[in-house]
């Protein structure tokens, strides 16, 4: 019987193939999609919004911090896949009592490749996590470094908050070249106008989630940082760490592009 071991060290075994997987991490689901898993997958959050047919199509057992444990128990899963991050302690700790739960903890571009791995080792689907890999590590080597600009990445307002140090957000700027100025902090910290202006960014990056940034901010932000460069940008090409990684060093080498060009989103 096979000894399974998720990246915050919980272990546990399995005496067969999974064939009922709930999935609480929207980068994750996508990612068991493109292995192929199919029907396997019977449930996913309600914030698992790619591929499209299965947020149309699967169930949902809530959101991905405050998941329905009756109602992933009515589905009778042989795993579930969670993530440290995004999903709470308590509810982990709950699904554990009574499941296999396999949590990842990626903030970094390695972390996200081994947990693309494992996940495939656990699935069943191993050849097609290494061609991933493979993939994605190609990618990332042909990525072009842009100049070191001094960049901010907001994702919330009132209060403003920013992705800081030991962050996925933070090694995905740093592989496009650009210098967080609030690298020295720790993970997802509340910031002020007056700090945002004393970092003196030369680039502000707007997040589409969790909050969902569009012109109007644009505008708010340019009233405390008046002479930066301001622009919004796709969230799920710094934060999801599952297969969608395939299409971030375009997306990233486009966006570096655009800097300078007066473009607004990207």
């Amino acid at each position: 019987m096979p000894i399974y071991t998720d990246q915050t060290g919980y272990s546990f075994s399995l005496d067969a193939t999974p064939q009922r997987i709930i999935s609480l991490v929207p980068s994750q689901t996508e990612l068991l999609h493109d292995l192929g898993l199919g029907d396997r997958v019977v449930a996913v959050t309600k914030f698992c919004v790619h591929p499209e047919e299965w947020f149309r199509s699967k169930s949902r057992v809530g959101g991905t911090k405050k998941v329905s444990i009756r109602k992933i128990e009515s589905l009778n899963p042989d795993l579930i896949i969670g993530n440290k991050e995004e999903n709470t302690r308590s509810d982990i700790e709950a699904l554990r009592q009574n499941w296999p739960v396999w949590c990842s903890d990626v903030k970094t571009l390695p972390e996200a490749m081994e947990m693309i791995s494992s996940v495939g080792d656990i699935t069943d689907k191993a050849n097609k996590a290494a061609l991933l890999v493979n993939e994605i590590k190609a990618g990332f080597e042909l990525l072009p470094k842009a100049p070191a600009l001094r960049t901010a990445y907001l994702i919330w307002r009132k209060p403003w908050m920013v992705a800081a140090g030991n962050t996925f957000i933070d090694d995905m700027l740093q592989r496009a070249g650009l210098e967080n100025v609030f690298g020295q902090l720790q993970r997802y910290p509340e910031v002020d106008a007056g700090a945002l202006r004393a970092a003196d960014p030369q680039l502000v990056l707007l997040s589409s989630e969790p909050y969902p940034f569009s012109e109007k901010h644009m505008t708010e932000l340019q009233s405390i940082c008046p002479e930066v460069q301001i622009l919004l940008t796709d969230g799920t090409m710094w934060s999801w760490y599952g297969s969608r990684l395939r299409m971030v060093p375009p997306y990233l080498s486009s966006l570096v592009s655009s800097v300078g060009s007066g473009s607004s989103e990207t």
